[in-house]
Parts: structure tokens; C-alpha cells; sequence
């Protein structure tokens, strides 16, 4: 598993994209959420996409791992991407 307390230049969170756009998913900044999340198909080096967005933003939908995923903004928040 690979956790990083720290988030790089190069790297964003999953909660800053808008739809249609796509990332690969590098680490966590939360080791217990990641856990559930990696349960759930998010692991380092999945190819994720925001598919949409609720009318308030929260939550969102993602394809990840050949499905789709609905996560809200703070556990979205907690992986990181490239």
C-alpha cells in the first residue's frame, strides 16, 4: 500500500477534477480510509475517470476498474492522482 502525507506538484486529488477528466491514482493521505477504498477497486495505479457530479457537487461518480463509483468530496479528497 502506499500512503503520502504529502501531495507533490505534479500530483491533484480526485476531488478537484471535473467531469470527463481522468487520472491514475498514485497514493492515499488517510492509511484507515484507504484500506476501504482500495477495497472498492481505487488502487494505486487504477485509471480513474469522473464520470459526473450531484447538482451540489457532493457526491461524485467515478469509473474506476471497469465500474462505476459514487465517493463524496472528502473521500475523494483522499486519493491522489496524477
Amino acid at each position: 500500500m502506499v500512503f503520502s502525507p504529502y501531495i507533490e506538484d505534479f500530483c491533484m486529488t480526485l476531488s478537484e477534477l471535473n467531469p470527463g477528466q481522468k487520472g491514475t491514482i498514485v497514493s492515499f493521505t488517510d492509511p484507515e480510509m484507504a484500506v476501504k477504498l482500495m477495497e472498492m477497486g481505487c488502487l494505486p495505479g487504477e485509471e480513474v475517470e469522473v464520470e459526473r457530479c450531484a447538482p451540489l457537487g457532493d457526491p461524485i461518480a467515478i469509473r474506476v476498474a471497469g465500474y462505476q463509483l459514487c465517493l463524496r468530496k472528502t473521500e475523494a479528497a483522499i486519493i491522489v492522482i496524477q
